[in-house]
């Protein structure tokens, strides 16, 4: 460390984020890899997703005893799940427990945003600012910022001067929002606004619902753990793992019995029913060209339409709720409690603003269509910036001082979802053109760290710096593009293609080809030496020697 008492205080690595993703690369590289590492979090806790989205009915749709870390033995025979999904203040108090476990808070600043990150081209090193003033420099930069981390408001006329309570779902008070009594609208019927709609309902005097694209929604099936199978679960753990891992989306499910044309009509009904009868994200798996072969999905897609109708009394309700005109689960499918069921309810009504959107929210309520709607609160369920929003709202710059922003004007470029070209020593967790958003990212999550893990080992034990080549994420990014393409992803309007957020690219954002084969592509770019990245030398002197080593690092 330098003796300039004007000189920012020099670290071999900053994480940014103490979510999931945060919380293992700061064990990995500080308890492994025996760095001198910090993390920053703007929230005042660990957690991330599970610290921000608090909203009523708020829960994961991976089950708990996958969603959740594999690298410790020890740390899973210390912890109990409750419930086959596991819902926020359980999933919260995971993080926190793992937080003590490793003793992780006492290399985290909380409450602290990291406002930006400018690359250092002629020390080689990451300047680091915080909205609290703090500055650090860092040979390694990792983002593990989470893909729906930057929640997107709606642009509404009015919405500033509503006299009532506003909230998002992703920014959700810690102390709660008193809903008793009161009316309430929820805007955006996504998977956020489906899990708080039935909660909400419950505790409002009425509410409304105000829906632009019905979803389709599958049944949870949650329901408490019992005794047995949590003895059962710990003493397969190692199996179920391994079992988990040959899963394109990290789960474990039913393998499909063929694709939907080798079944008779009453086999693949009787398919879809037993898949829909256990609940959860193997519906998307009743066959194997289900994501793939339009008519396969188009069965299945009926089948969620039949249960809407048969569910869901009131015809015209119904009907809106149906969703017509794009692929089952080409947006992402959402997991249930009772939602359909809800619109069953005296108190609950649905506003379509498909047709005529919201012309203005007024001091007392929300007008459409020349009605207003009076309300007390006001709930945007209104989703994220997927991906690109973390990065792009943070004045982040590499070489040249060049914006990611830019970089990123014509869709996000990415080699492996983990580097970007132009940014040397940035390794990003589950970023854009990762499998991340289709699998249980907890999955992705570990082999994302675990890789970059290695690599900056890799890059210790030989002086380098790493920078993903263009040619190399040219390659990446069609690649993406392609195994996208063999899909019926493209043909809706989701946030996977970023279609959510007005005048942003539409570049299918995710890496679609499965867990497996994404692991078996990045453990080969590492076997062959990380091909793919320019390793250029690390010119060492008193402001950044090499890292002290662990002595029970493999480095």
């Amino acid at each position: 460390m330098s003796n300039n008492p004007r000189e920012p205080r020099h670290l071999d690595a900053v994480v940014i984020g103490a979510g999931f993703g945060g919380m293992y690369a700061l064990h990995r590289l500080r308890d492994d890899l025996g760095m001198d590492v910090r993390a920053f979090e703007a929230g005042d806790g660990v957690g991330g997703t599970w610290y921000w989205n608090r909203y009523p009915g708020a829960r994961c749709d991976a089950e708990s005893i996958l969603y959740s870390y594999s690298f410790d033995q020890d740390l899973q025979d210390s912890w109990t799940w409750s419930e086959r999904y596991a819902a926020q203040p359980e999933l919260l108090a995971y993080a926190e427990h793992v937080a003590d476990r490793f003793d992780l808070r006492r290399s985290i600043d909380f409450g602290t945003r990291v406002s930006a990150a400018h690359y250092d081209e002629e020390r080689k090193l990451w300047r680091v600012s915080t909205g609290t003033g703090t500055e650090v420099l860092a040979r390694y930069l990792v983002t593990a910022l989470g893909f729906l981390s930057a929640s997107q408001s709606p642009d509404i006329d009015g919405l500033a001067d509503f006299g009532g309570e506003v909230h998002h779902t992703g920014h959700w008070p810690h102390e709660g929002v008193d809903l008793d009594g009161k009316r309430v609208a929820v805007i955006g019927t996504g998977s956020s606004g489906i899990q708080a709609i039935p909660e909400i309902a419950r505790q409002a005097a009425h509410l409304t619902v105000f829906q632009r694209t019905p979803h389709f929604s599958v049944p949870a099936r949650n329901r408490p753990l019992t005794e047995e199978e949590v003895a059962r679960v710990r003493a397969d753990y190692p199996a179920l793992r391994a079992e988990a891992g040959e899963n394109a989306a990290g789960l474990i499910v039913a393998a499909a019995p063929g694709n939907a044309a080798d079944l008779s009509p009453e086999e693949r009904a009787a398919e879809l029913q037993r898949r829909w009868e256990a609940g959860g994200l193997g519906f998307l798996s009743s066959f194997e060209d289900f994501l793939m072969d339009e008519d396969a999905n188009a069965t299945a897609a009926e089948f969620v339409r039949e249960r809407i109708q048969e569910t869901v009394r009131d015809a015209r309700t119904a009907e809106l709720l149906t969703p017509a005109d794009y692929p089952i689960g080409t947006k992402r499918i959402c997991l249930d409690t009772g939602y359909y069921e809800t619109y069953n309810r005296d108190d609950v009504s649905l506003v379509s603003i498909r047709e005529h959107p919201i012309e203005r929210v007024t001091p007392t309520g929300v007008r459409v269509n020349g009605v207003d709607h009076e309300v007390d609160v006001i709930v945007l369920a209104t989703g994220f910036d997927a991906f690109t929003g973390p990065y792009t709202r943070m004045d982040l710059r590499g070489r040249g001082g060049r914006p990611i922003s830019q970089a990123w004007e014509e869709g996000p470029r990415s080699y492996l979802g983990v580097a970007v070209a132009g940014f040397p020593n940035m390794f990003t967790i589950t970023g854009p053109g990762s499998p991340s958003a289709l699998t249980n990212v907890l999955a992705s999550i570990e082999q994302h760290v675990d890789w970059i893990t290695d690599h900056i080992g890799y890059l210790e034990e030989s002086g380098m710096v790493a920078e993903a080549e263009e040619a190399a994420q040219d390659a990446w990014v069609d690649h993406v593009g392609e195994i996208a393409s063999y899909t019926l992803y493209p043909k809706a309007g989701s946030w996977y293609m970023g279609a959510n957020v007005p005048g942003k690219p539409r570049v299918f954002l995710p890496y679609a080809g499965g867990l497996p084969l994404y692991r078996e592509q990045c453990d080969k770019v590492a076997a062959e030496g990380y091909t793919g990245f320019a390793h250029t030398p690390r010119e060492c002197g008193p402001a950044h020697d090499p890292v002290r080593k662990n002595p029970n690092s493999s480095y």
